[in-house]
């Protein structure tokens, strides 16, 4: 219809009309009879259960362990032509890695600043598209700055409380490094030489959460920033585990030859699972049960190794 005043189209509001009362029915959604093609037309407003609220950017997606999925997202964008040009991964046995549930993956550490972790970490979630939480050294984790964008990129502390958690509970992927800081501290004379995985933590973790464990072995992370000399003096000063000098650094200089990696093409193989046949959740495991299962996961892992050194022409080619 049109204002008479200044011929100007308006709209009516339009209630509902119970029939035989002939009262308006106030509960029901609100229409307006407006100009249209045909003239008086009515449109529908929507409800309040219909409006959906826009999303609050101030929200943040930091869950629980501090990982940031945006964090995530941007790391990933970053990392993929360090992942594919640079160190050009390949996988063998992408196929065993789980779809759903919890799982364990296992595998061989390297370097003085190890490329490993991130390497992993990378190709499952852009192949298989499930996130990896990595298991860090809880000194890693206290370091300002560092410690704080592990933990937005999928870093958790080492404890078993928190992989239980991760697996049990949650049904995530973790990802542990049995060797911890003996594997990362070898000197390049002693590269894929595995050292001890530990006490066992690591599978007695793997039967309290009742999953499955996946060995994977790692060729590559040994050349990518090789350890060519220890200063035990200076990692007593500084309060680390080792104070490195790599290749890297003769080659590039102090600071930058601990940024940048050697392009030593990297190859991942996914062994078949390791399933332990305990009920889960036990207060307690078989000790000689749980160093056995250690040791075959150690082995498996270095006889692929050695299996792949075997078949690999060049360091950096492959």
């Amino acid at each position: 219809m049109t204002d008479p005043r200044d011929g100007v189209p308006t709209v009516e509001l339009a209630l509902p009309v119970d029939a035989d009362t002939d009262d308006a029915d106030v509960g029901a959604p609100i229409e307006l009879i407006g100009v249209g093609a045909t003239g008086r037309e009515l449109v529908h407003l929507r409800t309040a259960d219909e409006v959906r609220p826009l999303p609050d950017p101030r929200r943040s997606d930091v869950d629980t362990w501090g990982r940031s999925e945006h964090i995530r997202e941007l790391t990933r964008r970053l990392y993929d032509p360090v992942y594919r040009r640079w160190f050009r991964a390949e996988w063998e046995g992408f196929e065993h890695l789980p779809r759903d549930g919890g799982a364990l993956l296992v595998a061989n550490h390297a370097g003085a600043i190890p490329a490993d972790a991130p390497v992993i970490m990378h190709g499952i979630e852009t192949d298989l598209g499930r996130p990896v939480y990595g298991l860090a050294e809880h000194l890693f984790r206290s370091l300002p700055v560092a410690g704080t964008m592990w933990a937005r990129a999928g870093g958790v502390a080492a404890h078993p409380e928190n992989a239980y958690r991760l697996l049990h509970d949650e049904g995530q992927l973790v990802l542990v490094f049995p060797e911890g800081t003996k594997g990362t501290g070898k000197h390049y004379s002693q590269r894929y030489q595995l050292r001890r995985f530990g006490r066992g933590g690591f599978v007695e973790i793997a039967m309290r959460a009742g999953v499955p464990v996946f060995p994977i072995a790692v060729v590559g992370g040994e050349e990518a920033m090789p350890i060519l000399w220890k200063s035990n003096r200076l990692a007593k000063l500084f309060g680390i585990p080792y104070f490195p000098v790599t290749a890297n650094q003769l080659l590039l200089g102090p600071a930058a030859g601990l940024l940048v990696y050697l392009p030593a093409k990297f190859r991942l193989r996914v062994l078949p699972p390791v399933h332990f046949d305990v009920a889960p959740d036990q207060e307690r495991y078989s000790r000689s049960r749980v160093m056995e299962e250690s040791e075959g996961i150690r082995r498996m892992i270095q006889e692929a190794l050695y299996d792949m050194l075997r078949t690999r022409r060049s360091v950096w080619f492959g």
